[in-house]
């Protein structure tokens, strides 16, 4: 029990040192996620919908 708890004192003096991110760095790290994500998306859907027409003419439905 003693382990978890040194573990646990560790940790948080280890947290004290970590630089938290500003509200307006996490609002634009996200819209950024977001924005790329859309992208990724779109172009993959793309190129699904091609591939699909392809199979579709070259089995002949």
């Amino acid at each position: 029990m003693s382990k978890i708890t040194e573990y646990l004192k560790e940790t948080k003096t280890e947290l004290k040192h970590v630089i938290w991110p500003k509200k307006s760095q996490i609002f634009s790290y996200t819209l950024i996620v977001i924005v790329l994500s859309v992208l990724v998306a779109y172009y993959l859907g793309i190129f699904d919908f091609i591939f699909s027409k392809g199979l579709e003419k070259l089995i002949g439905n």
